[in-house]
């Protein structure tokens, strides 16, 4: 893999519990008990939201220990919007808006910093400029 990123290793635990294993983390998953799941930890898309949100929030955390700027008070809150998918009778994420609030005395002069941080989130980036993707089925040598 370039850039230093580790590669991902799936394992399916049992029911519908899928994990994801890197760098040293499992990180679990599990579907909603609606779909036949436990609800014993947050579905992929739910992780990848979070990603979003997340992403978004370690650069505003980093520009206020930069300038040593207090983040007690400060969180950020993401809301998604659905709309009709390209095929019938699906629905696609039309936008996902995050919010950065502030406490009241927060300086009124890094409020439009704090979007433009935000908006450099990587995870965001990819999104917006998706990658190839390439999905294949490898036979396991004995």
């Amino acid at each position: 893999m370039s850039a230093g990123i580790p590669e991902i290793s799936v394992s399916f635990p049992g029911g519908k519990k899928v994990d994801a294993s890197v760098d040293g983390f499992t990180i679990h998953t599990d579907q909603p008990v609606k779909v036949g799941g436990n609800d014993s930890a947050p579905a992929p898309f739910l992780l990848f939201l979070s990603s979003l949100a997340t992403c978004a929030g370690i650069y505003v955390l980093a520009f206020c220990q930069n300038r040593n700027l207090p983040t007690e008070g400060i969180t950020l809150n993401q809301s998604h919007e659905y709309g009709p998918g390209a095929a019938p009778g699906t629905v696609r994420l039309s936008k996902v808006a995050i919010d950065v609030q502030v406490p009241a005395d927060f300086p009124e002069k890094y409020h439009e910093a704090l979007v433009r941080v935000a908006n450099k989130c990587a995870v965001k980036q990819v999104v917006m400029d998706p990658p190839e993707f390439e999905i294949r089925t490898v036979v396991a040598s004995e």
